[in-house]
């Protein structure tokens, strides 16, 4: 990469695009060093375009960032999702609607069809999801982002300050009554490690930047609150984090490759694309506990 490769033209809150940068070789300590400057000034969100990676090559590129959940020195994610893990690649989660040879699902279908940051459920989050796109519908299967940091710095001093202490309960068990079936759900997700206590407003290790911590897919409620004051303060959150002005919507080319910081932004996959199919690939960097 060299900096006439990067451009960030595409919104004041998107990403930064990197073009003309081959993810498959490894980095040295100085493009490594700016790539992750990069993202952090690009608020968590960095575009890679036109990649050609084999499963092993996303992996090596991803664990330059971190440890990855499913690798042997990391840990595993849920036990639910583990029959859309790569079959020789427990580090990869699939997102795919298509079904292979042996009636087996390729991968998750409708993956993260409601606004979540991912893992947050862990004791220790996923820091950044890396996700890259194999083979694309024709149109649709866009993915909205809404920038938390820029969320917390719009709310009020006053909700800043009613908030600053509060704890939020993440729990799996939210997503799993929802968004997976019934038979799909594996019993042992609900042993007390898919559930976590996390601030509502946490700061960012590397950047010191303050974001809102929680997300309709995995908060369960506000610790301390009764529940109909939990409900109304978590509505107003999820409204404001929404807002028009918080989202960038990512428009998937052939071979992208999509890195997204989870402590400063949560997503939606919009599931618009019928039949048509669609197949991509995600990495999950293990995070720090929140502060």
């Amino acid at each position: 990469m060299r900096r006439n490769h990067i451009s960030n033209t595409l919104s004041t809150l998107g990403p930064t695009e990197v073009c003309g940068l081959d993810l498959s070789q490894p980095f040295d300590d100085d493009l490594l060093a700016e790539i992750k400057a990069l993202w952090h000034s690009a608020g968590g969100l960095l575009i890679f375009r036109d990649q050609h990676l084999t499963a092993q090559q996303h992996i090596d590129f991803s664990r330059q960032f971190g440890t990855l959940f499913g690798s042997p020195e990391g840990v595993p994610l849920q036990d639910t999702v583990s029959r859309y893990l790569h079959p020789d690649h427990p580090e990869i989660y699939r997102v795919s609607n298509q079904i292979s040879a042996d009636g087996q699902p390729r991968g998750r279908a409708r993956a993260g069809t409601y606004w979540h940051s991912d893992v947050s459920f862990r004791e220790r989050p996923a820091s950044a999801s890396i996700l890259y796109a194999k083979e694309l519908p024709g149109i649709g299967g866009d993915t909205l982002f809404a920038n938390t940091e820029a969320a917390y710095a719009g709310l009020s001093e006053t909700m800043k300050t009613l908030l600053a202490d509060v704890h939020a309960v993440h729990d799996f068990a939210v997503a799993a009554a929802t968004q997976y079936a019934k038979p799909l759900v594996m019993g042992d997700d609900f042993d007390g490690s898919n559930q976590a206590l996390h601030p509502v407003f946490r700061t960012h290790p590397d950047t010191g930047a303050k974001s809102i911590f929680v997300n309709p897919g995995f908060t369960s409620h506000l610790a301390g609150f009764h529940r109909s004051e939990s409900d109304a303060l978590l509505a107003f959150l999820y409204a404001h984090m929404t807002r028009p002005e918080y989202i960038f919507r990512q428009v998937w080319q052939d071979h992208d490759m999509v890195m997204w910081d989870n402590r400063l932004l949560m997503h939606y996959a919009i599931a618009d694309y019928g039949q048509a199919p669609r197949y991509l690939e995600r990495t999950t960097l293990l995070g720090e506990r929140p502060v």
